[in-house]
């Protein structure tokens, strides 16, 4: 079925600015002078505002004497006419073609605006000079907009996940926060949300030293809330590409503030997230202090990428701080002052004790408790509900020794040091004032229905490979099976000119799928235009919705086109968001900056013997609303090469978190093999149950009408084709409940900022917003023209990983092939016994309580889950995800990597014998194996990390490293240190590879020689006693035990539990 076909839109076209002259003033340009505002127009004629004079006397000349436009403007009719000229002589001319001899001239009337972006236009130059057509010009045209944006990066800073926020003259705009559909309408969320932020833009000028604030906020409601006149339509904003979100975890009673952090220091992170609970309950600022303050402490995890100066898993640790050892709370600065807890709970009531020991820390379960009143100033990322902090911790008061995420991930360095080497901090400057100069501005924008245009290139090298079929087919199961109810779908094809194959029409039931089905593209031929194409998709857009305002387009190309560059502004004007998938080698290297500058998706699809990878690409195109009960996902997509007579068996798992319009499909690249589908129950789908359309003769597809039975899907597929053919099988479901959300996996692929910019490859695996452990992960990195290289993901904390038990596998990707695309497919699967869910790590502190003039207020236990995981009862479960990321490895400096970091190396003592532990590296970051280790020992941690290769020898001659992801263990004898009570030795170790290359020195480790007091003394409250340290000295010995137990039992405790908060009385000390 062909439907009808606008007529291609009108374009306008804008002709370069004039070259200026060599005058040092501009007569084209308007001009401000102190208040005088003056402008000229098209004759160059000056008018100023008549009352902008400024105090003091201003003598103004005659005006100039104004030239209308009959005086000026001539018919001449046509005329023609010849100069001669003079001659001139070249010698030593050299050989080559004219491409060798002359550049490109010089681009002399380049002009910068700033709209949403900043926006380019100069006149083109020439291949040779100014004649001929300037090669690859758009890859020189990204040259100049990377320059600029370097040279503007005070104004154009992104951050990662296609953030929007810039820095505007030291303030924050476009600050993205979205609350999700499934959070029910409460005006008092949005402004509370406000209160927070703005709060926060005051305490984040004061901690930064008056540098940074928050300037413009845009806050995205949820399509599920009522329409408001007041709510405007989102651009290129999105619920997937916010800065903040609000929404319920999947646990109840819990409201831990918390980032998103892959990578490690100083790289940005995906979002910051609270729960509603937590703006709009007030009281919840007794456990994590003030809703600003946790803002900012928030944000410094996600802009700059420091991290927590406080241990929940280490929260005390051995100190030599002081002259003699002792146990301080985990925290910086050092030294804050507190008492530490172990509370006894029975049901609703608890008794407080002082903490015993256990070994040379505090039994588990014992809390430190701040003094609400402190004489510090710092930190941020530790003490940010203490109304004494108003500092980030520097070089000088940073606690270098405390085992925090901060000094493991950075290097022991102080969170403003880390900050001070960001792009933010290079490129502003203190202001001088006491206030941010101006208040947080807030603009709230609603979700609309989905709006989507297939942009899809049918030139004649679409016709090679089979791309035309495969487009067919991927395109189809994306109509049928992926866009989602009640968006707005239409079709473009391009070749050299466009046309609309299908205007923009409502998805509301089967019969509209696949009328827009029968629309999709058969047939290849012609040239390339990608310019023509948007054009036309973002009319069909436009026609139908009145704006291209948030919309999308689904670009996709095999070709290159050296016009694209005609149409950047138009697309950045637009305020559509654009999704590109460049299909094969020879899709234009330009593509990507349609995505890039529009928030898009970018993928890459390698021509494959059937449409499974492209398939693939068109199914990561999900709606960006937040709205998981109407989106789509892939369960299995897996292609092999079967011979003749060869079997291909396939379990594709149903978990119970989805099972609606769950659809199973097989292609095949020559004949049509034998295959029947099995499901969990025993039911058997033969041939005969699937369908095989005559547009798409090598696929057949099943769709299970109501809910798929939960459990496994067996596929039994023989190949009976005389010869050896590719099969693939695919799967997608949606989510079974509305109020559940399914297990989902994401993968990203990028270049990190560290030496050697090596690629690395992460998935993060969560059910809603908590993280899934122990399921197992397998990435598949393709390139066109080369094998596909297949690696298991870890969430080991070691290697690329940063965080053990977070959720996000990760793993380094060393097998570049060369400058080009490569595509990445994630396959997360998990068995019932291995599955777990976890709280996120990263996030705010829950105080336990606080004490003041003498009595200790604490609040409301946190609520406990076994070991901090859940065993979830998933069933099995299968997930797929893809991605892309395209690489020039003219960027390296070397071809080869060295061994990665160790980041997780412990040491403890264990019968008189040192024992080292920590996963092994691999030769090349964490693949392979290392060669050697080097290991160091230093009584001084900071000369141990500054001085490396000074410090002193462990003989580890011994020691052959093992496969990377290995556990190593190394013993070293006691004998080999002086050691006397109070010693701390630390350890750090470096690998080692085949030629040499060396890694970066590990974490720094230590086992101290500290004997703790065998008792302590009873909790004193006395309020003339407030300023004492958390660290008891006491007597040791069988005698004073007795003794002190004796006070312990004969001290009179009242407790109080009130609202879930208990008052302490202060109580006198006995001696």
């Amino acid at each position: 079925m062909h439907l009808p076909f606008h007529s291609p839109c009108r374009q306008n076209l804008q002709g370069p600015p004039s070259v200026g002259a060599f005058d040092e003033y501009g007569s084209d340009r308007p001009m401000q002078l102190g208040r005088i505002r003056c402008s000229s127009d098209l004759t160059g004629i000056y008018s100023c505002e008549k009352n902008s004079f400024a105090e003091g006397k201003i003598k103004m000349n005659p005006s100039r004497p104004s030239a209308i436009k009959n005086d000026i403007q001539i018919r001449r009719g046509g005329f023609h006419r010849t100069a001669a000229g003079g001659s001139f002589v070249i010698s030593a001319v050299p050989m080559g073609p004219k491409a060798d001899l002359f550049p490109p001239c010089k681009i002399v009337d380049l002009d910068a605006r700033i709209e949403d972006k900043v926006v380019l236009s100069w006149a083109a130059s020439g291949n040779y000079f100014d004649e001929g057509q300037e090669p690859h010009r758009q890859g020189q045209v990204m040259g100049v907009i990377g320059s600029l944006i370097f040279l503007l990066s005070f104004q154009l800073l992104h951050v990662a996940k296609g953030s929007m926020v810039w820095l505007n003259k030291n303030g924050y705009e476009d600050l993205v926060v979205a609350i999700n559909p499934q959070v029910p309408e409460d005006a008092n969320i949005i402004l509370n949300l406000m209160n927070m932020i703005k709060n926060a833009s005051n305490y984040l000028f004061e901690v930064t030293k008056h540098r940074f604030f928050f300037k413009s906020v845009n806050i995205i409601i949820p399509k599920t809330w009522k329409k408001n006149i007041n709510y405007s339509r989102l651009k290129k904003e999105s619920y997937d590409k916010a800065d903040v979100i609000i929404a319920d975890l999947y646990m109840k009673h819990v409201d831990d503030p918390y980032t998103l952090q892959y990578g490690g220091c100083k790289e940005k992170g995906q979002y910051i997230h609270f729960t509603p609970n937590f703006l709009l309950n007030d009281s919840l600022a007794n456990v994590y202090g003030e809703k600003g303050r946790v803002f900012v402490h928030e944000w410094a995890h996600f802009r700059w990428g420091v991290f927590d100066e406080y241990s929940s898993d280490v929260p005390f640790y051995v100190s030599r701080n002081s002259e003699e050892a002792s146990v301080e709370a985990t925290s910086c600065p050092a030294g804050v002052m507190g008492i530490s807890v172990f509370q006894d709970c029975s049901g609703d009531k608890c008794e407080p004790r002082s903490c015993r020991y256990d070994g040379q820390l505090y039994e588990k379960g014992c809390l430190f408790i701040p003094d609400i009143r402190q004489n510090i100033s710092c930190c941020v990322m530790s003490l940010q509900y203490l109304t004494s902090v108003v500092e980030f911790c520097d070089k000088n008061t940073h606690n270098s020794e405390a085992p925090n995420m901060q000094n493991k991930i950075c290097n022991h360095k102080s969170t403003w040091e880390v900050i001070m080497e960001s792009d933010d901090f290079r490129n502003s400057a203190v202001l001088n004032a006491s206030a941010p100069p101006s208040e947080t501005t807030f603009r709230l924008l609603q979700t609309q229905d989905r709006a989507v245009a297939l942009v899809l290139d049918v030139s004649w090298s679409m016709s090679m490979h089979n791309r035309i079929r495969h487009l067919h087919s991927a395109a189809e199961v994306f109509l049928l099976h992926i866009i989602e109810v009640s968006s707005w779908v239409g079709i473009v094809t391009f070749d050299s000119d466009a046309s609309e194959k299908a205007p923009l029409q409502q998805i509301t039931n089967d019969a509209a799928r696949q009328k827009l089905v029968q629309c999709l593209p058969i047939i290849a031929s012609g040239q390339t235009n990608i310019c023509a194409g948007i054009r036309k998709g973002l009319k069909i857009i436009a026609d139908k919705m009145n704006t291209t305002h948030g919309s999308e387009i689904v670009l996709l190309t095999d070709g290159e086109d050296s016009g694209i560059a005609a149409c950047l502004d138009l697309v950045k004007q637009s305020g559509a968001k654009i999704h590109t998938i460049a299909l094969g080698p020879s899709a234009a290297k330009e593509l990507e900056e349609f995505s890039k500058l529009t928030g898009g998706l970018k993928l890459y699809a390698v021509d494959g013997a059937n449409p499974s990878k492209l398939t693939e690409t068109f199914s990561a195109i999900t709606s960006g609303s937040g709205d998981i009960s109407e989106q789509s996902i892939q369960l299995e997509s897996k292609e092999l090469a079967v011979p003749h007579s060869g079997w291909m068996n396939t379990t594709v798992p149903v978990d119970k978190t989805v099972g609606n319009d769950t659809f199973f499909s097989i292609a095949w690249s020559l004949s049509q093999p034998f295959f029947f589908l099995r499901d969990p129950k025993g039911k058997e789908y033969g041939s005969s149950d699937f369908t095989i359309d005559n547009s798409n003769p090598n696929t057949a597809r099943l769709s299970i009408s109501g809910t798929a039975e939960v459990g496994d899907w067996q596929f039994s597929i023989k190949n009976v084709h005389t010869t050896t053919q590719a099969i693939s099988v695919t799967a997608t479901s949606r989510p079974a409940y509305s109020d559940v959300p399914p297990v989902s996996t994401s993968a990203h692929m990028n270049r990190a900022s560290r030496a050697f910019n090596p690629v690395v490859v992460y998935a993060e695996v969560s059910q809603g917003f908590l993280p899934v452990l122990g399921a197992t992960v397998i990435a598949t990195v393709e390139k066109d023209g080369a094998a596909a290289v297949t690696f298991e993901l870890l969430d080991n904390g070691a290697g690329a990983d940063t965080m053990k038990n977070d959720g996000i596998y990760s793993r380094y990707f060393t097998s570049l092939q060369g400058t080009g695309r490569y595509s990445l497919k994630v396959n997360a699967h998990g068995r019932n016994t291995t599955t777990r869910l976890s709280l996120r790590q990263n996030q705010a502190l829950y105080i336990p309580g606080y004490r003041d003039n003498g009595k200790i207020y604490m609040n409301a236990p946190r609520p406990k889950f076994a070991d901090k995981e859940i065993q979830v009862m998933l069933g099995s479960f299968s997930r797929i995800s893809t991605s892309s990321l395209v690489v020039n490895t003219g960027e390296d400096s070397a071809t080869i990597y060295p061994p990665c970091k160790v980041t997780d190396l412990h040491a403890h003592i264990e019968n008189e014998t040192i024992v080292l532990s920590w996963t092994a590296p691999g030769g090349d970051f964490d693949n392979g194996k290392a060669d050697h280790y080097i290991i160091k020992s230093s009584k001084n941690l900071l000369d141990l990390r500054n001085h490396f290769d000074h410090a002193v020898s462990v003989n580890a001659s011994n020691l052959i490293p093992k496969e990377a992801g290995s556990e190593e263990s190394f013993k070293i004898k006691r004998e080999n240190f002086i050691t006397e009570h109070d010693t701390i030795i630390y350890f750090a170790i470096c690998a080692v590879d085949d030629t040499n290359l060396i890694s970066e020195v590990s974490n720094i480790a230590q086992v101290t020689w500290f004997i703790p007091p065998k008792a302590s003394v009873p909790l004193d409250y006395d309020s003339n006693n407030d300023g004492a340290n958390s660290t008891v000295i006491v007597a040791i010995g069988a005698v004073c035990v007795a003794v002190v137990c004796a006070i312990v039992s004969s001290t009179l405790c009242v407790l109080q539990k009130q609202k879930g908060r208990l008052h302490i009385e202060t109580m006198q000390k006995h001696v």
